[in-house]
């Protein structure tokens, strides 16, 4: 018991030393261009980043399909108001996918309980909000690293607006090609569906989509998906987005549970982004 209790101080400690650091973090950066999808639909543009520390499963797929132009012309056959617009079937009717093997779900994952790229931004009883990249998560409370074998602990992605998550039948593991941009807030898919990555600009687009369960003809389609490191660079958009394990980031949270008080949700906190082009 004396050893479990010093290694909840050890990680109490470590908490004070990862607040501390925030401050020396740059405000904004420059996302990896491997990881960032430009998806230019009939509706405008959206782009997206990918968070491969969440889904690295599911983020490698959809940047193979990506710079396969497998998504190119794929309409948003399923598209519910306030929930999510689905596409990514070549069959535009929610039976298809690609010619590769279905995905192992990866509904929650491992971070770190301390430094790493995970940014504290609230609590819900005993677990822990915060942000990986643009992506907010749930997970378990740091502390409980100090006594895991890899010292970290599962985690979530919580299904905020603009969140990209794959789509499956009813076996977990049927994830193949076909994705769906949030609209609204739906917690219910919490750790039973794969969100991979966000939206940094571009949500007016995705709530702009024509809805329908189906969608009637004619479908509102993604024009072309590429990965933004595969655009030249003449041509590619600049993109930087506020680091969400930044001070200015920190304050911006606060400030929005100052507002909010007991309603606050971390869905309510948006990531600032630049895009230019």
């Amino acid at each position: 018991m004396k050893s479990a209790f010093r290694a909840l101080g050890v990680a109490a400690l470590a908490l004070v030393s990862a607040s501390a650091a925030s401050a020396q973090v740059a405000e904004w950066r420059t996302p990896d261009p491997e990881n960032v999808l430009v998806v230019e639909t009939n509706k405008g543009r959206i782009v997206a980043e990918l968070v491969p520390e969440a889904a690295p499963g599911h983020v490698e797929r959809v940047r193979e399909l990506a710079k396969a132009g497998f998504y190119d012309g794929l309409s948003f056959f399923r598209v519910i108001d306030s929930f999510m617009a689905q596409t990514g079937d070549p069959k535009n009717d929610g039976t298809g996918g690609s010619d590769k093997p279905d995905l192992t779900a990866e509904f929650t994952f491992r971070r770190a309980g301390s430094g790493g790229s995970f940014a504290p931004a609230g609590k819900v009883g005993s677990l822990e909000t915060g942000f990986v990249g643009p992506l907010a998560v749930t997970s378990q409370s740091s502390m409980l690293a100090a006594m895991t074998a890899d010292g970290k602990v599962q985690a979530w992605a919580n299904f905020c607006p603009g969140v990209l998550g794959m789509a499956r039948a009813g076996d977990p593991n049927s994830a193949n090609s076909q994705f769906f941009f949030m609209r609204q807030h739906y917690p219910s898919l919490e750790k039973t569906y794969t969100g991979f990555g966000r939206v940094l600009s571009g949500l007016e687009v995705v709530r702009a989509i024509k809805t329908g369960e189906p969608v009637a003809d004619p479908q509102d389609k993604m024009l072309s998906v590429k990965v933004l490191a595969d655009i030249p660079a003449d041509k590619r958009p600049t993109v930087q987005v506020m680091d969400t394990r930044s001070a200015a980031f920190a304050e911006l949270v606060k400030k929005k549970q100052a507002e909010l008080g007991a309603g606050y949700n971390i869905c309510d906190v948006e990531v600032p982004v630049k895009v230019s082009k």
